[in-house]
């Protein structure tokens, strides 16, 4: 591929603002702004990881780690912003997701630590467990909506705050992890994930390929579960004052 193909290629974002002009969807500022961030945001990091590529300093590379952890734990708190501490709390579910799992791929030599390696995997990471925490915040807070009268009887009777509470949790953090789990079983009879796709038009053997989207597979499932559970499990104590009873307002 050479600019001037990628240039070429550009001209399918008509059909979008085509469709949108066409159906009054109003999108077309949207997709203009999408599109000219995706550009230079992209552009920007390919210079960026450029340059940590070649120095391939270890702390460097943890640093980057740590700048998406703290973008995608902003951005998932976004789903969560009546839940106090949001913002916090997605930062160490998303932290435990993505150092657990990256620490066990390293552990068992799946990737060594280098940020060619490094940086790619933790992005892929670190992108679907804020997709998990961001569904499992607001689960998790339509839930005690939906059932604010059955969690009061339950501490009416004693319950605790996570005894009144865990059928919730149990249900934000399905709902955290249920796109990954849907994912997984598509895979090979309806897509082709983006990282087999990208190894085999480099040239990559299908059977290669395929031992990579495996592992991708298997480290998605671990950082998403890890994040939702995390996540649901410490947020849902900021629904409950010191006296154990429910601070959410009713609508």
């Amino acid at each position: 591929m050479n600019i001037f193909s990628l240039s070429m290629a550009s001209l399918l974002m008509l059909i979008p603002l085509a469709f949108s002009k066409v159906q009054k969807l109003h999108l077309e500022k949207e997709i203009l702004i999408g599109t000219l961030r995706a550009v230079l945001q992209l552009s920007a990091i390919g210079f960026v990881l450029k340059y940590i590529f070649n120095v391939n300093n270890g702390l460097l590379t943890f640093v980057m780690i740590l700048i998406m952890m703290f973008n995608a734990s902003y951005l998932a708190a976004q789903r969560g912003k009546e839940i106090k501490n949001s913002k916090s709390i997605a930062f160490y579910a998303i932290s435990a997701g993505t150092i657990t799992t990256l620490g066990i791929l390293i552990a068992v030599g799946s990737i060594e630590y280098v940020p060619s390696q490094v940086i790619p995997i933790s992005g892929m990471i670190v992108g679907n467990s804020m997709v998990a925490v961001g569904l499992t915040f607001k689960q998790l807070r339509q839930n005690y909506l939906d059932k604010i009268q059955e969690i009061e009887v339950k501490l009416s009777l004693g319950a605790s705050a996570k005894e009144a509470s865990i059928g919730l949790i149990r249900d934000a953090v399905k709902t955290g992890m249920m796109p990954t789990v849907d994912s997984m079983k598509t895979l090979g009879i309806i897509q082709l994930p983006g990282m087999m796709t990208g190894l085999i038009l480099a040239g990559v053997s299908p059977l290669v390929a395929i031992q990579y989207q495996i592992l991708v597979t298997f480290m998605l499932s671990s950082a998403v579960s890890i994040s939702a559970f995390t996540s649901s499990f410490l947020a849902y104590r900021e629904f409950f004052n010191e006296r154990v009873q429910l601070t959410l307002e009713r609508k």
